[in-house]
């Protein structure tokens, strides 16, 4: 098993990126998140990996950080998910706001993504929710499991600042830094306050 890359970037695509290991050319299918992340061609990169294999098929699939990875292969065991939906959903939400959607249920998210239609996007968030909160370094998604659990002001706080444009992710951060620093008898109007300071900031 081909766990990780650790290379140059030889060459890129839409969809894929060419790693270059001591000589050996490694084909890997990635978000269009992941290849922009990668740099420069020509420069050093590391991508952690994930071998599919199929009767017709080989191919691995690369990644910018662990946590996309594990999240490819929580999405990749939905019904109706294969490799290609999984990186279109990892190309229009960063696994932040993945995490942020499963949690709060938020299907409409999650069908942004090419070839992910409303009927699908449901089945996501609702075999997901439960996971959301369990997979480590993803930005925002420690502070949005806090924010769903919670619930009431600070549910209704996070979706006043989506509402003005910030990210689900940097909404339920800065909610949750704001219900810290004010405590759990903070009304939304004061977690608004506060919050809206630390997610300008």
């Amino acid at each position: 098993m081909i766990a990780k890359l650790k290379g140059l970037l030889d060459e890129t695509g839409t969809d894929w990126a060419v790693i270059d290991v001591s000589g050996v050319g490694y084909l890997v299918h990635c978000s269009s998140r992941t290849i922009a992340a990668l740099g420069e061609e020509g420069e050093g990169c590391t991508v952690f990996t994930d071998l599919q294999v199929s009767e017709n098929d080989m191919r691995l699939l690369g990644f910018a950080t662990s946590a996309e990875r594990d999240w490819f292969r929580l999405l990749t065991q939905v019904q109706g998910v294969g490799s290609k939906v999984g990186l279109a959903i990892l190309s229009a939400l960063d696994t932040g706001e993945l995490q942020a959607a499963c949690a709060v249920g938020d299907a409409a998210m999650v069908a942004r993504a090419n070839g992910v239609g409303p009927k699908l996007a449901g089945r996501i968030v609702n075999e997901l929710q439960d996971k959301a909160g369990a997979l480590p370094s993803t930005p925002g998604g420690v502070a949005m499991a806090a924010v769903a659990a919670t619930g009431g002001a600070s549910a209704d706080a996070v979706s006043a600042l989506e509402n003005l444009g910030f990210k689900p992710a940097i909404a339920a951060r800065a909610v949750a830094t704001a219900q810290a620093e004010l405590g759990e008898g903070a009304s939304e109007g004061e977690l608004i306050r506060v919050a809206l300071k630390r997610a300008a900031g």
